[in-house]
């Protein structure tokens, strides 16, 4: 990470980011050569546009670039600029020097594991004076390793895979960790057995415990870690399914979310769950109709095979809650209904705290990672009564998918505890500056912001 900054002493190349309300008054005090290498070029600071300003000897002197002020502006500004060691001019407060630097070193971010095409190197950027390195290493660290496990195969990434990240984090900061296969599930957690036990992959759940010696609060991320989703018996169609490695990308963004608190030194009491299956097609799948049970108690009529998030969150929803947290964040990629509804962009939030939600969104809005929050409307919740199970998975309306999700989702959630539930893409499904075409964290930094809040709200 750190090959794409150089110390704020380094020789470099300055940029400068004008809009058009700056670039008249910063243009009067400029030399004849450089107005008139500007109006030769037709550079008037457009947002996205820039301009590269050479020496009377043909060297670059320095760069104008068209600011628009979103965060994914100093990416664009990254993809447009020769190789070079460049420094910003701009006075910077803290956090927008985190973040310019964040969307420079995601604009070189590519997955080339399975190409032999070499890497191409990195332009350098200075680090701003008010930058906070250790910030923005640790939040590069975070999004790229959810980016490279979403793009994985799943023939490459199963739930041993996830489970192997989470020994490996717990190691490095002597967290404790729990880890059940297969068979063993039956009796705690049977819903997630009863969905994995299909797979040749071994359905496992993964429990990481780490204890900080000036906690303030108590808090559990669960992350939905389904491998592959073919759909299981209600299988999906080819065109569904293509793209069903990142449906362990709720898993991708708690396992990293995790990492990023440890690695920032967060005072807080970390619980982790990660259910990790594949939902797949053999003699024992589970069938529609099919009555299974959770580890509440409560048993679940299964509307739809493919519906498989919410059975395998249930048990781990319901564990979390008898842990007794301050408060919950789940993250899954879970309904097709939250990106009919928002787009692919646009992760859904779901709250059983209004106060919560709220500060969620500033939280999000603060650091340009946009969530839009959906209602827990308690009357959509008779669509999941049937008359022989406690609960069907999916009821039988097809309106409001993603808030019925949530809402059985909701029964597994203690009362007293304050629940943050996340349906997201997890996916770019095309290229734009700083976030290629492939697996992404979408709502990671907003959770990592809010968290920081949080922990200094004392109530």
């Amino acid at each position: 990470m750190s090959s794409f900054f150089i110390e704020a002493e380094a020789p470099s190349i300055p940029i400068s980011c004008l809009n058009k309300n700056s670039y008249l008054p910063w243009l009067e005090k400029q030399d004849s050569f450089t107005h008139g290498w500007l109006k030769s070029t037709g550079f008037t600071a457009e947002p996205g546009s820039i301009a590269l300003i050479p020496t009377s000897s043909g060297s670059l002197a320095q760069v104008l670039w068209g600011e628009d002020e979103t965060f994914w502006q100093y990416a664009a500004l990254a993809q447009k600029l020769p190789m070079g060691t460049f420094r910003l001019e701009a006075d910077l407060d803290t956090l927008q020097a985190n973040q310019a630097c964040l969307a420079w070193g995601l604009s070189f971010y590519s997955f080339k594991k399975y190409c032999q095409a070499g890497v191409v190197p990195a332009k350098q950027l200075a680090w701003p004076k008010t930058a906070e390195q250790t910030w923005v290493e640790a939040h590069l660290e975070a999004i790229t390793n959810v980016r490279d496990w979403i793009n994985m195969p799943a023939a490459d990434f199963t739930p041993d895979t996830l489970a192997n990240l989470a020994q490996n984090l717990a190691q490095k900061y002597q967290a404790t960790i729990r880890v059940v296969k297969g068979s063993q599930l039956k009796q705690d957690y049977p819903a997630v057995y009863t969905v994995g036990k299909a797979a040749a992959a071994e359905p496992c759940y993964i429990h990481l415990q780490h204890r900080h010696s000036q906690a303030v609060k108590k808090l559990s991320l669960v992350g939905k870690g389904v491998c592959f989703d073919s759909g299981g018996l209600d299988l999906k169609p080819a065109s569904n399914m293509l793209l069903m490695k990142k449906d362990m990308g709720g898993a991708a963004h708690a396992l990293s979310l995790s990492q990023l608190i440890l690695a920032m030194n967060l005072p807080v009491d970390l619980d982790l769950y990660i259910p990790a299956v594949e939902n797949s097609v053999s003699g024992n799948a589970m069938r529609p109709l099919d009555i299974i049970k959770t580890r509440k108690g409560l048993t679940v009529e299964i509307g739809n095979t493919d519906a498989e998030g919410r059975l395998i969150l249930a048990d781990a929803l319901e564990e979390a809650s008898q842990n007794k947290p301050d408060l919950i964040i789940d993250f899954a990629t879970l309904t097709g209904a939250a990106r009919v509804a928002l787009g692919t962009d646009l992760p859904a939030l779901f709250c059983n705290r209004q106060i919560l939600a709220n500060h969620f969104v500033l939280a999000a809005t603060k650091v340009n990672d946009p969530v839009w929050p959906l209602p827990l409307h308690k009357p959509y919740a008779k669509q999941l009564k049937t008359p022989f199970a406690d609960l069907s998975s999916t009821g039988k309306s097809s309106y409001g998918g993603a808030i019925i999700a949530a809402l059985f989702l909701d029964h597994f959630i203690a009362h007293d505890t304050p629940w943050i539930h996340l349906d997201l893409m997890a996916y770019n499904l095309s290229s734009t500056p700083g976030r290629p075409e492939g697996g992404d964290a979408m709502a990671l930094r907003a959770a990592y912001e809010f968290i920081c809040s949080w922990l200094h709200d004392r109530r």
